[in-house]
């Protein structure tokens, strides 16, 4: 494994793997990134590795042999990540060993959102219009052109950084200075310089959760999506499956296996494709090459019994993954989370009755004490609550219903 991200995938990949009867060795520059984030009074998940190992894995090219030494000494069967940042690089290294996986150009053009825009136009794919520029005075000409309003973005972040709504070329120039006067990531890698335009499309947002193995793209369901906190892009909840006409559905899957099949994720890849359904049909907004974030795996684990972490272990091992789908009870599972919208510290949260209500799987909040900054990405909740409905699509208003709750209590200064 080399790297992972601090949140709910940090603690889900480990635990598969181990349950999956296999061990991993860790790879990270920074061990403590990681123990900085593990809960107080616990040991952190990636410490149950076999080996930690320290390695520079923003440097391929002193990685890969240094990657050909371990793995002379400890036989990998397989190579994987969580975190996008390094998933063209565990590409690269899986080709390099000769491990399963997807390739490396089609996880890096995944992974640059200006390359996939560019592998979808040419297959004919539908997606809206876009442009990519370095230069200002090139960027206001082309956003012109799109018309306004329209979507800012960086090619090469994730969790809604920087992704911002425009009005107006005043509110374009802001947001390119904002993205400007962040030139490198928080893995510190460099970011590219140039600027994602895209047509601002209107209609509701869904994801398709899909597993690729031997050329066979597997479709798990699709998850829908709210959107808040304006005008970032921030997602407030999730719910699985999403409430969709069996004609929605449908097109949903279609465009992201077409996504799939154009970029050439078709085996060895558990992905996350995000589709917006517009009136003119779906519309790709991001093909992601890794399991759902925002702890969408576990709404379809709690919903359908299939574990996307352990299929992704299985995958990258180049195995068949279980997808068989089980009776687990609940028709439909939500999450919804709490989005702070302005600074300060933490107060009052009380969340503790919630784990006893109806319905609830799981609820993880904020202690008092915290430093809030206002939500301006996917970055800055201040925690979440699950819940599941026996009897169809309710889970999302639960969640709501408790949420609300939530607020009421909720003191900032």
């Amino acid at each position: 494994m080399v790297e992972s991200w601090v949140g709910a995938m940090s603690r889900l990949l480990p635990r598969a793997i181990r349950e999956s009867g296999h061990e991993f060795t860790f790879l990270t520059r920074d061990l403590h990134h990681y123990l900085r984030s593990a809960p107080e009074g616990t040991a952190h998940p990636l410490l149950g590795a076999r080996h930690v190992i320290t390695a520079d894995t923003n440097d391929l090219d002193a990685l890969l042999p240094e990657i050909e030494r371990l793995h002379t000494a400890f036989g990998f069967d397989g190579v994987l990540t969580s975190c996008d940042y390094y998933l063209p690089a565990v590409a690269r290294i899986a080709g390099h060993l000769g491990l399963p996986g997807p390739g490396p150009e089609a996880v890096t053009n995944a992974c640059r959102k200006d390359a996939t825009r560019r592998v979808l136009a040419d297959a004919g794919l539908p997606q809206p219009r876009f442009a990519v520029h370095e230069e200002w005075a090139d960027i206001a000409r082309a956003a012109g052109e799109i018309g306004y309003p329209l979507v800012v973005k960086p090619v090469d972040l994730c969790a809604g950084m920087y992704v911002r709504r425009v009005d107006d070329e005043a509110q374009l120039a802001v947001s390119v200075r904002a993205l400007g006067d962040f030139p490198v990531n928080a893995r510190g890698q460099r970011r590219a310089p140039v600027v994602l335009l895209e047509e601002l499309l209107d209609g509701p947002e869904v994801s398709v959760e899909t597993v690729s193995h031997a050329g066979a793209v597997h479709v798990v369901g699709v998850t829908d999506k709210s959107v808040g906190g304006a005008p970032a892009f921030i997602e407030t909840g999730h719910m699985f499956p999403a409430a969709l006409t069996s004609a929605d559905t449908e097109a949903a899957e279609q465009t992201a296996l077409g996504a799939l099949k154009a970029l050439g994720l078709t085996d060895g890849v558990v992905a996350h494709t995000e589709i917006k359904l517009t009136i003119a049909g779906p519309r790709v907004v991001e093909v992601n090459p890794r399991p759902a974030g925002n702890r969408i795996t576990e709404l379809v684990r709690h919903v359908t019994g299939i574990d996307l972490a352990a299929a992704f272990v299985e995958v990258a091992l180049g195995r068949a993954p279980d997808l068989r789908r089980t009776d687990t009870g609940l028709r439909s599972a939500a999450i919804g989370f709490l989005v702070p919208h302005t600074d300060g510290t933490l107060e009052a949260l009380d969340g503790s009755e919630l784990p006893d209500e109806p319905g609830v799987l799981e609820v993880r909040l904020a202690e008092p004490g915290k430093t809030v900054h206002a939500a301006g990405s996917n970055n800055e909740y201040l925690g979440h609550v699950m819940a599941g409905d026996t009897d169809g699509p309710g889970a999302r208003d639960r969640v709501e219903a408790l949420l609300a709750g939530l607020r009421a209590g909720l003191v900032i200064r």
